[in-house]
Protein backbone atom coordinates (compact mmCIF):
# COMPACT_ATOMS: atom_id res chain seq x y z
CA UNK A 1 0.00 0.00 0.00
CA UNK A 2 1.09 3.21 -0.55
CA UNK A 3 0.35 7.28 0.79
CA UNK A 4 -0.10 8.61 -2.37
CA UNK A 5 -2.98 8.20 -5.06
CA UNK A 6 -2.80 5.77 -7.58
CA UNK A 7 -5.42 5.19 -10.37
CA UNK A 8 -7.29 2.28 -10.17
CA UNK A 9 -6.52 1.68 -13.47
CA UNK A 10 -2.68 0.95 -12.74
CA UNK A 11 -3.13 -1.48 -9.15
CA UNK A 12 -6.23 -2.93 -10.44
CA UNK A 13 -7.39 -3.46 -14.04
CA UNK A 14 -4.91 -2.77 -17.30
CA UNK A 15 -2.06 -5.28 -18.04
CA UNK A 16 1.54 -5.66 -17.40
CA UNK A 17 2.52 -4.81 -20.72
CA UNK A 18 -0.28 -1.84 -21.09
CA UNK A 19 0.95 -0.41 -18.10
CA UNK A 20 5.01 -0.69 -19.00
CA UNK A 21 4.35 0.88 -22.10
CA UNK A 22 2.75 4.13 -20.69
CA UNK A 23 5.27 3.97 -18.01
CA UNK A 24 8.01 7.04 -17.90
CA UNK A 25 10.41 4.82 -18.56
CA UNK A 26 9.24 3.23 -21.84
CA UNK A 27 8.56 7.14 -22.32
CA UNK A 28 11.41 8.29 -21.40
CA UNK A 29 13.83 5.81 -23.25
CA UNK A 30 11.92 5.87 -26.33
CA UNK A 31 12.73 9.82 -26.33
CA UNK A 32 16.63 8.84 -26.10
CA UNK A 33 16.21 6.74 -28.63
CA UNK A 34 14.81 8.85 -30.96
CA UNK A 35 17.59 11.33 -30.34
CA UNK A 36 19.97 8.24 -31.35
CA UNK A 37 18.07 8.02 -34.47
CA UNK A 38 18.06 11.99 -35.52
CA UNK A 39 22.01 11.72 -34.65
CA UNK A 40 22.33 8.47 -36.81
CA UNK A 41 20.41 10.19 -39.60
CA UNK A 42 22.41 13.53 -39.50
CA UNK A 43 25.64 11.97 -39.22
CA UNK A 44 24.74 9.43 -42.43
CA UNK A 45 23.63 12.47 -44.11
CA UNK A 46 27.18 14.52 -43.62
CA UNK A 47 26.46 16.72 -40.27
CA UNK A 48 29.33 16.70 -37.52
CA UNK A 49 28.53 13.71 -36.19
CA UNK A 50 30.28 10.93 -35.12
CA UNK A 51 30.16 7.52 -34.28
CA UNK A 52 31.80 7.70 -31.37
CA UNK A 53 29.17 9.64 -30.41
CA UNK A 54 26.34 7.51 -31.75
CA UNK A 55 27.49 4.87 -29.70
CA UNK A 56 27.66 6.44 -26.49
CA UNK A 57 24.07 7.75 -27.19
CA UNK A 58 22.92 4.06 -28.10
CA UNK A 59 24.62 2.98 -24.76
CA UNK A 60 22.75 4.84 -22.10
CA UNK A 61 18.68 4.46 -23.26
CA UNK A 62 17.98 2.87 -20.48
CA UNK A 63 20.21 4.44 -17.60
CA UNK A 64 18.16 7.78 -16.91
CA UNK A 65 18.75 9.87 -13.95
CA UNK A 66 15.44 10.70 -12.61
CA UNK A 67 17.13 12.77 -9.84
CA UNK A 68 18.95 14.59 -11.95
CA UNK A 69 16.22 15.54 -14.36
CA UNK A 70 14.10 16.44 -11.44
CA UNK A 71 16.69 18.73 -10.19
CA UNK A 72 17.26 20.57 -13.54
CA UNK A 73 13.06 20.50 -14.63
CA UNK A 74 12.95 22.60 -11.21
CA UNK A 75 15.51 24.81 -12.47
CA UNK A 76 14.58 25.69 -15.80
CA UNK A 77 11.13 24.45 -15.75
CA UNK A 78 10.58 22.64 -19.16
CA UNK A 79 10.71 18.56 -18.70
CA UNK A 80 12.04 17.55 -22.16
CA UNK A 81 15.44 20.56 -21.77
CA UNK A 82 15.98 18.56 -18.43
CA UNK A 83 16.21 15.34 -20.17
CA UNK A 84 18.44 16.92 -22.64
CA UNK A 85 20.62 17.86 -19.83
CA UNK A 86 20.68 14.64 -18.09
CA UNK A 87 21.54 12.58 -21.38
CA UNK A 88 24.26 14.70 -21.95
CA UNK A 89 25.77 13.97 -18.19
CA UNK A 90 25.16 10.45 -19.49
CA UNK A 91 27.18 10.63 -22.45
CA UNK A 92 29.04 13.71 -22.49
CA UNK A 93 31.19 13.54 -25.76
CA UNK A 94 27.57 13.25 -27.50
CA UNK A 95 26.38 16.10 -25.15
CA UNK A 96 26.39 18.96 -27.98
CA UNK A 97 24.72 17.37 -30.51
CA UNK A 98 21.57 15.68 -28.62
CA UNK A 99 18.59 17.51 -29.76
CA UNK A 100 20.49 19.05 -33.19
CA UNK A 101 17.72 20.92 -35.11
CA UNK A 102 14.64 19.72 -33.69
CA UNK A 103 11.76 21.18 -31.10
CA UNK A 104 10.62 19.42 -28.08
CA UNK A 105 7.62 18.03 -29.95
CA UNK A 106 10.14 16.42 -32.09
CA UNK A 107 10.68 13.51 -29.11
CA UNK A 108 7.27 14.15 -27.20
CA UNK A 109 4.94 13.73 -30.37
CA UNK A 110 6.84 11.15 -32.28
CA UNK A 111 7.33 9.16 -28.40
CA UNK A 112 3.33 9.57 -28.38
CA UNK A 113 2.47 8.58 -31.67
CA UNK A 114 5.28 5.35 -31.56
CA UNK A 115 3.33 3.94 -27.93
CA UNK A 116 -0.29 4.76 -29.89
CA UNK A 117 1.09 2.33 -32.96
CA UNK A 118 2.47 -0.42 -30.32
CA UNK A 119 -1.02 0.38 -27.47
CA UNK A 120 -3.65 0.07 -30.54
CA UNK A 121 -1.42 -3.37 -31.91
CA UNK A 122 -1.89 -4.89 -28.58
CA UNK A 123 -5.67 -3.92 -28.40
CA UNK A 124 -6.25 -5.39 -31.84
CA UNK A 125 -5.05 -8.95 -30.04
CA UNK A 126 -6.96 -8.60 -27.16
CA UNK A 127 -9.99 -7.90 -29.26
CA UNK A 128 -9.69 -11.23 -31.49
CA UNK A 129 -9.18 -13.13 -28.20
CA UNK A 130 -12.59 -11.90 -27.31
CA UNK A 131 -13.93 -12.44 -30.68
CA UNK A 132 -12.77 -16.33 -30.83
CA UNK A 133 -14.34 -16.77 -27.72
CA UNK A 134 -17.21 -15.67 -29.00
CA UNK A 135 -17.17 -17.43 -31.93
CA UNK A 136 -16.41 -20.70 -30.09
CA UNK A 137 -19.63 -20.09 -27.97
CA UNK A 138 -21.85 -19.17 -30.54
CA UNK A 139 -21.25 -22.16 -32.96
CA UNK A 140 -21.54 -24.41 -30.06
CA UNK A 141 -24.57 -22.79 -29.35
CA UNK A 142 -25.81 -21.69 -32.94
CA UNK A 143 -28.98 -24.15 -32.82
CA UNK A 144 -30.05 -23.51 -29.20
CA UNK A 145 -33.59 -22.42 -29.36
CA UNK A 146 -33.67 -19.22 -26.24
CA UNK A 147 -36.56 -16.72 -26.26
CA UNK A 148 -36.04 -14.08 -27.99
CA UNK A 149 -36.68 -10.41 -26.52
CA UNK A 150 -37.32 -7.15 -27.77
CA UNK A 151 -38.31 -4.28 -25.46
CA UNK A 152 -36.87 -6.92 -23.02
CA UNK A 153 -40.40 -8.09 -23.48
CA UNK A 154 -41.12 -11.76 -24.88
CA UNK A 155 -40.71 -12.28 -28.99
CA UNK A 156 -39.87 -14.60 -31.35
CA UNK A 157 -37.47 -17.15 -30.62
CA UNK A 158 -33.85 -16.97 -31.06
CA UNK A 159 -30.72 -18.95 -30.29
CA UNK A 160 -28.47 -18.70 -27.75
CA UNK A 161 -25.54 -18.90 -30.51
CA UNK A 162 -27.44 -16.28 -32.92
CA UNK A 163 -27.39 -13.35 -30.34
CA UNK A 164 -23.74 -13.66 -29.48
CA UNK A 165 -23.19 -13.37 -33.20
CA UNK A 166 -25.00 -10.22 -32.14
CA UNK A 167 -22.05 -9.17 -30.18
CA UNK A 168 -19.27 -10.40 -32.59
CA UNK A 169 -20.52 -8.16 -35.28
CA UNK A 170 -20.45 -5.38 -33.26
CA UNK A 171 -16.49 -5.64 -32.12
CA UNK A 172 -15.98 -6.89 -35.27
CA UNK A 173 -16.79 -3.57 -36.76
CA UNK A 174 -14.72 -2.00 -33.35
CA UNK A 175 -11.57 -4.17 -35.43
CA UNK A 176 -12.32 -2.16 -38.53
CA UNK A 177 -11.82 1.25 -36.56
CA UNK A 178 -8.87 0.27 -34.79
CA UNK A 179 -7.65 -1.18 -38.39
CA UNK A 180 -8.17 2.40 -39.65
CA UNK A 181 -6.51 4.07 -37.12
CA UNK A 182 -3.59 1.89 -37.07
CA UNK A 183 -3.76 2.65 -40.67
CA UNK A 184 -3.35 6.23 -40.93
CA UNK A 185 -0.68 6.95 -38.05
CA UNK A 186 2.20 8.59 -40.08
CA UNK A 187 5.68 9.40 -37.95
CA UNK A 188 5.61 13.35 -37.32
CA UNK A 189 9.79 13.12 -37.82
CA UNK A 190 11.79 16.48 -37.14
CA UNK A 191 10.04 19.30 -38.58
CA UNK A 192 11.23 22.42 -36.38
CA UNK A 193 9.26 24.81 -34.18
CA UNK A 194 6.49 25.60 -36.75
CA UNK A 195 6.87 22.50 -39.05
CA UNK A 196 8.64 24.76 -41.61
CA UNK A 197 12.26 22.67 -41.12
CA UNK A 198 14.39 26.12 -41.38
CA UNK A 199 16.74 24.67 -38.50
CA UNK A 200 17.71 21.81 -41.41
CA UNK A 201 17.44 24.16 -44.58
CA UNK A 202 20.51 26.33 -42.35
CA UNK A 203 22.27 22.58 -41.61
CA UNK A 204 21.99 21.31 -44.64
CA UNK A 205 22.66 24.51 -46.24
CA UNK A 206 19.66 24.45 -48.16
CA UNK A 207 19.66 20.63 -49.43
CA UNK A 208 16.09 20.22 -49.10
CA UNK A 209 16.54 16.65 -50.73
CA UNK A 210 18.36 15.97 -47.64
CA UNK A 211 15.87 16.73 -44.77
CA UNK A 212 13.56 14.48 -46.39
CA UNK A 213 16.06 11.79 -46.49
CA UNK A 214 16.45 12.50 -42.63
CA UNK A 215 12.67 11.85 -42.25
CA UNK A 216 12.64 8.82 -44.02
CA UNK A 217 15.54 7.27 -41.94
CA UNK A 218 13.87 8.38 -38.66
CA UNK A 219 10.63 7.23 -39.57
CA UNK A 220 11.86 4.06 -41.05
CA UNK A 221 13.83 3.30 -37.38
CA UNK A 222 10.65 2.87 -35.88
CA UNK A 223 8.64 1.14 -38.31
CA UNK A 224 6.78 4.00 -39.74
CA UNK A 225 6.77 3.95 -43.77
CA UNK A 226 5.29 7.58 -44.10
CA UNK A 227 5.35 10.97 -42.31
CA UNK A 228 2.52 13.66 -41.84
CA UNK A 229 3.13 15.54 -45.60
CA UNK A 230 2.76 18.80 -43.76
CA UNK A 231 2.34 20.22 -39.77
CA UNK A 232 2.48 23.08 -37.30
CA UNK A 233 4.55 22.51 -34.28
CA UNK A 234 2.72 18.81 -33.61
CA UNK A 235 1.14 15.78 -35.41
CA UNK A 236 -2.57 16.42 -36.20
CA UNK A 237 -4.05 16.34 -32.95
CA UNK A 238 -7.37 14.91 -35.36
CA UNK A 239 -5.36 11.47 -34.88
CA UNK A 240 -5.85 11.46 -31.10
CA UNK A 241 -9.86 11.97 -31.86
CA UNK A 242 -9.89 8.84 -34.10
CA UNK A 243 -7.87 6.84 -31.33
CA UNK A 244 -9.85 7.74 -28.51
CA UNK A 245 -12.92 6.65 -31.06
CA UNK A 246 -11.82 3.93 -31.53
CA UNK A 247 -11.11 2.82 -27.68
CA UNK A 248 -14.49 4.50 -27.20
CA UNK A 249 -16.19 2.06 -29.90
CA UNK A 250 -14.51 -0.94 -28.25
CA UNK A 251 -16.61 0.34 -24.61
CA UNK A 252 -19.66 0.40 -26.36
CA UNK A 253 -19.52 -2.67 -27.71
CA UNK A 254 -18.70 -4.49 -24.61
CA UNK A 255 -21.02 -2.39 -22.89
CA UNK A 256 -24.09 -3.51 -24.49
CA UNK A 257 -22.35 -7.18 -24.35
CA UNK A 258 -22.12 -7.42 -21.05
CA UNK A 259 -25.16 -5.64 -20.15
CA UNK A 260 -27.20 -8.58 -21.96
CA UNK A 261 -25.40 -10.80 -20.59
CA UNK A 262 -26.45 -8.89 -16.66
CA UNK A 263 -29.95 -9.48 -17.67
CA UNK A 264 -30.03 -12.83 -18.73
CA UNK A 265 -27.95 -13.56 -15.18
CA UNK A 266 -30.99 -12.26 -13.73
CA UNK A 267 -33.03 -14.38 -15.66
CA UNK A 268 -30.94 -17.26 -14.56
CA UNK A 269 -30.20 -17.87 -18.70
CA UNK A 270 -26.78 -17.07 -19.04
CA UNK A 271 -23.99 -16.43 -15.93
CA UNK A 272 -20.78 -15.08 -16.38
CA UNK A 273 -17.77 -17.35 -14.56
CA UNK A 274 -17.72 -17.63 -10.63
CA UNK A 275 -14.93 -19.39 -8.86
CA UNK A 276 -15.44 -22.00 -6.21
CA UNK A 277 -14.65 -19.98 -3.40
CA UNK A 278 -15.86 -16.29 -4.84
CA UNK A 279 -18.21 -14.52 -2.75
CA UNK A 280 -21.39 -12.46 -3.99
CA UNK A 281 -21.93 -10.20 -1.02
CA UNK A 282 -20.69 -9.62 1.94
CA UNK A 283 -24.17 -9.87 3.86
CA UNK A 284 -25.87 -11.78 1.43
CA UNK A 285 -24.08 -15.43 1.23
CA UNK A 286 -26.07 -16.84 -1.52
CA UNK A 287 -25.39 -14.05 -4.38
CA UNK A 288 -23.53 -14.45 -6.98
CA UNK A 289 -23.87 -11.20 -9.10
CA UNK A 290 -22.49 -10.12 -12.34
CA UNK A 291 -19.39 -8.46 -11.30
CA UNK A 292 -17.33 -8.73 -14.09
CA UNK A 293 -19.96 -7.62 -16.62
CA UNK A 294 -21.06 -4.80 -14.06
CA UNK A 295 -17.50 -3.59 -14.13
CA UNK A 296 -17.53 -3.91 -17.94
CA UNK A 297 -20.56 -1.59 -17.65
CA UNK A 298 -18.68 0.84 -15.30
CA UNK A 299 -14.87 1.20 -16.88
CA UNK A 300 -16.67 1.75 -20.77
CA UNK A 301 -19.07 4.36 -19.02
CA UNK A 302 -15.72 6.49 -18.03
CA UNK A 303 -14.16 5.56 -21.28
CA UNK A 304 -16.95 6.71 -23.58
CA UNK A 305 -16.77 10.05 -21.53
CA UNK A 306 -13.53 10.77 -21.96
CA UNK A 307 -13.39 9.91 -25.50
CA UNK A 308 -14.95 13.56 -25.11
CA UNK A 309 -11.93 15.05 -24.94
CA UNK A 310 -9.49 14.30 -28.05
CA UNK A 311 -12.24 16.44 -30.14
CA UNK A 312 -12.62 19.02 -27.96
CA UNK A 313 -8.61 19.32 -28.18
CA UNK A 314 -8.15 19.27 -31.79
CA UNK A 315 -11.19 22.17 -31.54
CA UNK A 316 -9.05 24.01 -30.00
CA UNK A 317 -5.84 24.21 -31.47
CA UNK A 318 -4.24 27.96 -32.22
CA UNK A 319 -2.37 28.52 -35.74
CA UNK A 320 1.02 26.35 -35.61
CA UNK A 321 0.08 25.30 -31.84
CA UNK A 322 -1.26 26.14 -28.36
CA UNK A 323 -0.04 24.22 -25.41
CA UNK A 324 -3.09 23.88 -23.51
CA UNK A 325 -3.48 20.62 -25.15
CA UNK A 326 -0.27 18.89 -23.32
CA UNK A 327 -2.13 17.92 -19.87
CA UNK A 328 -5.15 16.86 -21.07
CA UNK A 329 -3.77 14.43 -23.22
CA UNK A 330 -1.30 13.49 -20.42
CA UNK A 331 -4.36 12.31 -18.97
CA UNK A 332 -6.95 11.41 -21.53
CA UNK A 333 -4.96 8.97 -23.91
CA UNK A 334 -2.99 6.99 -21.84
CA UNK A 335 -6.16 6.51 -19.14
CA UNK A 336 -8.30 5.62 -22.32
CA UNK A 337 -5.88 2.61 -23.18
CA UNK A 338 -5.31 2.00 -20.30
CA UNK A 339 -9.32 1.77 -19.67
CA UNK A 340 -9.63 0.07 -22.81
CA UNK A 341 -7.41 -2.87 -22.44
CA UNK A 342 -8.94 -3.38 -18.60
CA UNK A 343 -12.32 -4.01 -20.47
CA UNK A 344 -11.17 -6.21 -23.02
CA UNK A 345 -9.07 -7.88 -20.53
CA UNK A 346 -12.45 -8.59 -18.49
CA UNK A 347 -14.66 -9.44 -21.94
CA UNK A 348 -12.04 -11.77 -22.85
CA UNK A 349 -12.42 -13.58 -19.04
CA UNK A 350 -16.21 -13.31 -19.40
CA UNK A 351 -16.30 -14.90 -22.84
CA UNK A 352 -14.02 -17.67 -22.03
CA UNK A 353 -16.00 -18.88 -18.96
CA UNK A 354 -20.10 -17.98 -19.77
CA UNK A 355 -22.05 -20.95 -18.44
CA UNK A 356 -25.44 -21.70 -20.49
CA UNK A 357 -28.30 -22.66 -18.02
CA UNK A 358 -29.75 -25.14 -20.33
CA UNK A 359 -33.08 -26.29 -18.16
CA UNK A 360 -33.65 -22.63 -17.65
CA UNK A 361 -33.81 -21.92 -21.09
CA UNK A 362 -35.90 -24.58 -21.42
CA UNK A 363 -38.04 -23.77 -19.31
CA UNK A 364 -38.41 -20.25 -19.66
CA UNK A 365 -38.79 -20.92 -23.85
CA UNK A 366 -41.77 -23.80 -22.94
CA UNK A 367 -43.57 -20.81 -20.90
CA UNK A 368 -43.76 -18.47 -23.60
CA UNK A 369 -44.14 -20.51 -27.17
CA UNK A 370 -47.75 -21.42 -26.50
CA UNK A 371 -48.14 -17.69 -27.36
CA UNK A 372 -45.47 -17.54 -29.80
CA UNK A 373 -46.77 -20.71 -31.76
CA UNK A 374 -50.37 -19.24 -32.07
CA UNK A 375 -49.73 -18.19 -35.59
CA UNK A 376 -48.33 -21.36 -37.11
CA UNK A 377 -51.28 -22.78 -34.88
CA UNK A 378 -53.90 -20.91 -36.58
CA UNK A 379 -52.30 -21.29 -40.19
CA UNK A 380 -52.61 -24.64 -39.62
CA UNK A 381 -56.13 -25.10 -38.38
CA UNK A 382 -56.79 -22.47 -41.83
CA UNK A 383 -55.23 -25.51 -44.04
CA UNK A 384 -57.84 -27.72 -42.73
CA UNK A 385 -60.88 -25.52 -42.58
CA UNK A 386 -61.12 -23.17 -40.34
CA UNK A 387 -61.99 -19.83 -40.97
CA UNK A 388 -59.08 -17.05 -40.02
CA UNK A 389 -61.15 -14.06 -38.70
CA UNK A 390 -62.68 -16.76 -36.38
CA UNK A 391 -59.76 -18.47 -35.27
CA UNK A 392 -58.16 -15.10 -34.76
CA UNK A 393 -60.80 -13.91 -32.65
CA UNK A 394 -60.37 -17.78 -30.69
CA UNK A 395 -56.57 -17.03 -29.90
CA UNK A 396 -57.03 -13.33 -29.10
CA UNK A 397 -59.56 -14.54 -26.11
CA UNK A 398 -58.16 -17.69 -25.04
CA UNK A 399 -54.47 -15.42 -24.36
CA UNK A 400 -55.92 -12.82 -22.46
CA UNK A 401 -57.52 -15.53 -20.01
CA UNK A 402 -54.37 -17.75 -20.20
CA UNK A 403 -52.72 -14.25 -19.38
CA UNK A 404 -54.63 -13.02 -16.74
CA UNK A 405 -54.13 -16.29 -15.31
CA UNK A 406 -50.23 -16.26 -15.13
CA UNK A 407 -50.29 -12.65 -13.58
CA UNK A 408 -52.34 -14.46 -10.90
CA UNK A 409 -49.21 -17.24 -10.52
CA UNK A 410 -50.71 -19.64 -12.02
CA UNK A 411 -50.04 -21.89 -15.13
CA UNK A 412 -50.17 -21.20 -18.29
CA UNK A 413 -53.41 -23.20 -19.92
CA UNK A 414 -53.29 -21.76 -23.32
CA UNK A 415 -53.19 -24.45 -25.13
CA UNK A 416 -55.59 -26.61 -23.64
CA UNK A 417 -57.81 -23.51 -23.83
CA UNK A 418 -57.17 -23.74 -27.72
CA UNK A 419 -57.86 -27.82 -27.77
CA UNK A 420 -61.37 -27.46 -25.69
CA UNK A 421 -62.55 -24.68 -28.80
CA UNK A 422 -64.36 -26.91 -30.89
CA UNK A 423 -64.04 -24.41 -33.66
CA UNK A 424 -60.37 -24.56 -33.54
CA UNK A 425 -60.25 -28.18 -34.97
CA UNK A 426 -57.16 -29.17 -33.21
CA UNK A 427 -56.49 -31.62 -30.65
CA UNK A 428 -54.30 -31.33 -27.86
CA UNK A 429 -52.02 -33.91 -29.37
CA UNK A 430 -52.27 -32.26 -33.17
CA UNK A 431 -51.05 -28.32 -31.41
CA UNK A 432 -48.03 -30.15 -29.19
CA UNK A 433 -46.52 -31.48 -32.63
CA UNK A 434 -46.55 -28.06 -33.44
CA UNK A 435 -44.52 -26.52 -30.44
CA UNK A 436 -40.94 -28.22 -31.33
CA UNK A 437 -38.78 -24.50 -30.66
CA UNK A 438 -36.78 -25.45 -33.34
CA UNK A 439 -39.80 -24.65 -35.52
CA UNK A 440 -39.94 -21.41 -34.93
CA UNK A 441 -35.79 -20.27 -35.00
CA UNK A 442 -35.78 -19.31 -39.13
CA UNK A 443 -32.40 -19.27 -40.35
CA UNK A 444 -30.28 -18.67 -37.03
CA UNK A 445 -28.20 -21.39 -37.22
CA UNK A 446 -27.43 -20.89 -41.10
CA UNK A 447 -26.99 -17.33 -39.95
CA UNK A 448 -24.52 -18.00 -36.86
CA UNK A 449 -22.97 -20.63 -38.74
CA UNK A 450 -22.31 -18.94 -41.71
CA UNK A 451 -21.07 -15.85 -39.46
CA UNK A 452 -18.48 -17.77 -37.68
CA UNK A 453 -17.31 -19.53 -40.97
CA UNK A 454 -16.44 -15.87 -42.34
CA UNK A 455 -14.60 -14.83 -39.42
CA UNK A 456 -12.26 -17.74 -38.70
CA UNK A 457 -9.76 -17.01 -41.12
CA UNK A 458 -9.34 -14.00 -39.23
CA UNK A 459 -9.12 -15.42 -35.80
CA UNK A 460 -6.65 -18.14 -37.48
CA UNK A 461 -3.64 -17.25 -36.00
CA UNK A 462 -4.64 -15.38 -32.53
CA UNK A 463 -2.34 -16.78 -30.41
CA UNK A 464 0.64 -16.38 -32.49
CA UNK A 465 -0.40 -12.59 -32.70
CA UNK A 466 -0.48 -12.15 -29.16
CA UNK A 467 2.42 -13.98 -28.59
CA UNK A 468 4.29 -11.14 -30.99
CA UNK A 469 3.63 -8.63 -28.91
CA UNK A 470 6.43 -7.73 -26.85
CA UNK A 471 7.17 -4.83 -25.67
Amino acid sequence: MTDRYESPLSSRYASEYMLKLFSADARYQTWRKLWTALAKAEMKLGLPVTTEQIEELSAHIEDIDYECVKQREKEVRHDVMAHVYAYGKAAPTAAGIIHLGATSCYVTDNADLIIYRDALRYLRAELLGVLANLADFAEKYKAMPTLGYTHYQPAQPTTVGKRASLWMQELLSDLDEIDFALANIKFLGCRGTTGTEASFIELFNGDSSKIDQMNSLIAADFGFNECYDVCGQTYPRKVDSRILNALSSIAQSCYRMANDIRLLQHDRQLEEPFEKDQIGSSAMAYKRNPMRCERICSLARYLIADAANAPMTAATQWLERTLDDSANRRISLPEGFLCADAILRLAQNVTNGLFVNEKMIEKTLKEYLPFIATENLMMEAVKRGGDRQQLHEIIRRCSMEASAKMKNGEECDLLDRLAAEKEFGLTESEIQELLDPSLYVGRCPEQTQAFVDKIRPLLADVTAKAAEIEL
